[in-house]
């Protein structure tokens, strides 16, 4: 098999063999289970088994253990696909499942790397014949680990696959209609979809690369054409998207417009304020500077609904003009703009998001990086949902008697 291509080896829990199912197929069993349970934070797993690089393991018997595996660590009757992959110079195979059950309880994961994952590592090499991971002095033989769709940090992680996994999640759940608003919600995970400068070649053949962006907005590192990812985002695919996107977005206004008036009616004491009260609502809002640092826009990035909106398309009350005049200026009001920073500097504890799963539509052969998209994972540091800080509780007073 070609590098980096995926088989598909087993489907525990589904209704047809696993050659025969579509990813409408997968994406929807997995959704009936997940919407079982809406409060969950964390409703997917992901689980990486390595082998050594001497074993020849067939795919009758790598299916075998990964069935073994599901048992040891309790999700024997959860619905689970098995993909092994080709990327790399040892035997692997990716799982990925649902801990949400038929009832709607959650199975909880709690240490599962360091405890049942690593009971079945033992009991499996054992049973199977396996080359023990200790004999090896490895660490990552049998991994449970999420895939990433954070804040990219560049040096920290691959670059490629880092943007990848932003794309992942970014791409098929936000509804943008254009590539400014696409964007807006790109720059929130340090990434940046650039055409390059109008009078480039790039820009005039209508080319595209994704690029990493430092903590002040600087580009880094060397562009990505976009034909170089899996799922193809060219501006060609999308201008699809954004097509297809604006009507969705439609019935979504009127719900970010009441967001906004709520806040406005208060009124926040200035535009510091004004961002942080909708940053608590889900909605992050995106100042937009010229190079002489002037205030020419604002974008609003509603994480709840998952849309994306300018100002003026919402309405006159909601531009940069119109909200900067309501806090007296019209100007770029410096103190306040500082202001704002020092909140998006301030450290946020990082709470991993509900997760659901997604799979690019349109994609007829099961790649890995499919299998990878069922697991969304954490949320930029920047931005933490509101009703996900954790509350402190409150100690209760003991009574001496």
């Amino acid at each position: 098999m070609r590098k980096s291509k995926a088989k598909i080896l087993s489907a525990s829990g589904f209704l047809k063999d696993p050659e025969k199912l579509s990813f409408y197929d997968k994406l929807n069993h997995f959704e009936r289970f997940t919407s079982l349970n809406d409060r969950a934070i964390t409703n997917t797993l992901h689980v990486s088994l390595n082998f050594d690089p001497s074993e020849q393991l067939s795919n009758e018997k790598l299916a075998a253990i990964a069935e073994r595996y599901m048992q040891q660590i309790g999700f024997s009757q959860q619905p689970y696909l098995v993909y092994r992959h080709y990327d790399a110079g040892h035997p692997h195979i990716h799982i990925v499942s649902t801990n949400i059950q038929k009832d709607g309880k959650r199975i909880s994961m709690h240490n599962m790397g360091r405890n049942q994952s690593e009971k079945a590592r033992k009991d499996i090499e054992k049973e199977f014949g396996l080359v023990r991971a200790d004999s090896k002095k490895t660490s990552d033989t049998f991994k449970a680990v999420p895939v990433n769709a954070s804040k990219v940090v560049y040096g920290k992680s691959e670059t490629k696959r880092a943007i990848s996994n932003v794309l992942m999640v970014v791409l098929n759940q936000y509804k943008y209609s254009s590539l400014p608003e696409l964007n807006a919600v790109l720059k929130l995970y340090n990434v940046v979809a650039d055409r390059g400068s109008e009078d480039s070649r790039m820009f005039q053949q209508k080319g595209l690369t994704y690029r990493v962006l430092d903590e002040n907005g600087n580009k880094l590192g060397t562009p990505i054409k976009a034909s170089a990812f899996y799922m193809k985002p060219t501006l060609a695919y999308l201008e699809k998207k954004f097509e297809e996107n604006e009507p969705m977005k439609i019935p979504l206004k009127k719900k970010l417009k009441a967001a906004i008036d709520w806040q406005l009616n208060k009124p926040p004491a200035n535009l510091a304020a004004f961002i942080r009260a909708l940053e608590k609502e889900n909605i992050s809002t995106i100042l937009r500077t010229g190079k002489d640092g002037v205030i020419y826009g604002i974008t609003y990035v509603d994480h709840k609904n998952k849309a994306v909106f300018n100002g003026s398309d919402i309405g006159k009350p909601y531009s940069a003009k119109a909200i900067l005049e309501k806090y007296g200026t019209t100007a770029t009001p410096v103190k306040e703009i500082e202001q704002v920073k020092s909140i998006k500097e301030k450290p946020t504890p990082i709470h991993e998001q509900k997760k659901e799963p997604v799979f690019e539509k349109g994609t007829k052969s099961d790649t890995h990086a499919q299998v990878l998209a069922l697991a969304e994972s954490k949320p930029m540091p920047d931005y933490v949902p509101h009703q996900l800080k954790k509350r402190k509780r409150k100690k209760r007073k003991r009574i001496s008697l």
